[in-house]
């Protein structure tokens, strides 16, 4: 700010998984490699504290796998976005998401592009460029962006991570698991004919998955936190959790009632859905639904919701809660990830 620097930050959303930190460092990489003559420094922002990084299993896996050192990273408690916005100096680039939570609202006039594989849930200036596409995994649309444009900019590191993070996302490219599209599967082989070097496709699927499935060093407060949207209106805030254990194993843990109110009590959330997903051996996955909340009216109305849920519907049939304030289900549509629930919860809201 002192030096009158311009900025141009590309950030991922707040779950700050595999997909948005890749896509973040990938396209920032890429932006610095190619703006002709840039008035502003490139920087990919991880958005979390840089405390949680050690949470995100999987992704602290892959970037030491490629030698990629915590300490060139920058995390959004060590970049102060609003004083660089209040100053004039920012622009924003949104991978994986495209709506900012309600505490980053005063940073939207500074957003000048987004990348986002989901639908767009509101309209933005005609001066931003938007590019939504319904693919497996933000990080195609990145990987599409870089073979548009000079040859030669894409490199073996950036291309590991790319191939990694779409093969992750896309459940080793598996029809079954009902994420991938023609789109993620030409990215991966585009990947693959110039690197060929790349490790196998099982190979690095299954270290990657084995590494994101492993909280066993984790408590219940990590886990949740693990990978985390929070949704809220004008005074509820819900907070929508990935599990990566089975529903039965979670809702047993030890002392689970005083960490899931002390979680939540600690963070303001009204209430917290939990939506764990497990894998067989043939990579299929098998996926439940918690939902938690004292407030007995937000508990039901949220149950309601999801079990009522057209688009898509969920299939729920409900489980035996050992807990009062917990309402539980298995969820038949395995294909319903969180990412086509959270709309509805929004909805709910």
């Amino acid at each position: 700010i002192q030096c009158h620097q311009e900025i141009h930050v590309v950030m991922g959303n707040e779950a700050c998984d595999l997909d948005s930190t890749v896509s973040a460092l990938a396209l920032a990489y890429f932006l610095a490699k190619t703006s002709p003559a840039p008035k502003a420094a490139f920087i990919p922002v991880l958005n979390i504290p840089r405390a949680d990084f050690a949470l995100r299993t999987e992704t602290t896996f892959l970037l030491q796998e490629q030698g990629i050192p915590t300490t060139s990273l920058i995390f959004r408690d060590e970049i102060d976005l609003g004083g660089l916005h209040h100053a004039g100096l920012l622009s924003l680039t949104l991978v994986d998401h495209h709506i900012l939570p309600g505490a980053d609202t005063a940073l939207e006039e500074a957003v000048v592009e987004v990348l986002d594989h989901r639908p767009l849930e509101r309209d933005r200036v005609p001066s931003c460029q938007v590019t939504a596409e319904l693919v497996g995994s933000c990080a195609t649309l990145v990987m599409e962006r870089i073979a548009q444009g000079p040859p030669g900019v894409l490199d073996r590191t950036t291309a590991a991570l790319l191939h990694g993070t779409i093969l992750l996302d896309c459940v080793n490219l598996s029809p079954a698991a009902g994420k991938v599209t023609p789109r993620d599967v030409a990215c991966v082989s585009l990947l693959e004919a110039r690197f060929p070097e790349l490790l196998a496709r099982n190979a690095i699927f299954e270290a990657l998955q084995a590494a994101k499935f492993d909280v066993s060093g984790l408590t219940t407060e990590q886990m949740l936190r693990k990978d985390l949207k929070v949704l809220s209106s004008d005074e509820l805030v819900l907070a929508v959790s990935a599990i990566y254990v089975d529903l039965e194993t979670f809702l047993r843990r030890p002392g689970f009632l005083q960490d899931l109110d002390a979680f939540c009590q600690a963070r303001g959330y009204t209430g917290l859905v939990a939506m764990t997903i497990s894998f067989n051996e043939r990579n299929e996955p098998s996926r439940q639904l918690a939902v938690y909340s004292r407030c007995e009216t937000l508990r039901s109305a949220v149950c309601r919701a999801l079990e009522e849920a057209m688009t898509p519907s969920l299939h729920l049939q409900p489980l035996l809660s050992p807990w009062s304030c917990v309402g539980a289900y298995a969820q038949g549509n395995t294909l319903a990830s969180r990412k086509k629930v959270l709309p509805i919860l929004r909805a709910a809201l």
